[in-house]
């Protein structure tokens, strides 16, 4: 069954799913907390957010998911730190999307 998502430019795909990784508080606290701390492990986490441990490993996940984030398990025992490289692209992505449509959109003309 084809995903409706397949029919957009695979760079607009992976964007899309970027910001999608970003569009919770959650996960924008948990980049937070990772980049000031370098590395973290999650029990850190956990106690520096107001949500269950279930809920930071799901966030977690989707940060893994899109690339934003690395992690390894050791045990009972997870570490995970940003990926600058990734968020560092992500930036310029966003950063050219919306510089082009903010050419192409007519300045002070709407409905």
């Amino acid at each position: 069954m084809l995903n409706k998502a397949d029919l957009f430019a695979a760079e607009l795909g992976r964007l899309a799913e970027q910001a999608k990784a970003l569009s919770h508080p959650a996960r924008l606290e948990i980049l937070n907390i990772l980049a000031v701390q370098d590395t973290c492990i999650c029990g850190e986490l956990v106690d520096a957010l107001p949500l269950s441990q279930a809920s930071v490993s799901r966030h977690l996940r989707t940060l893994k998911d899109a690339g934003l984030i690395q992690g390894t398990v050791d045990g009972p025992r997870s570490c995970y730190c940003v990926d600058r490289e990734a968020v560092e692209s992500l930036g310029v992505q966003l950063n050219q999307f919306f510089d082009g449509v903010l050419v192409a959109a007519p300045a002070g003309k709407c409905c």
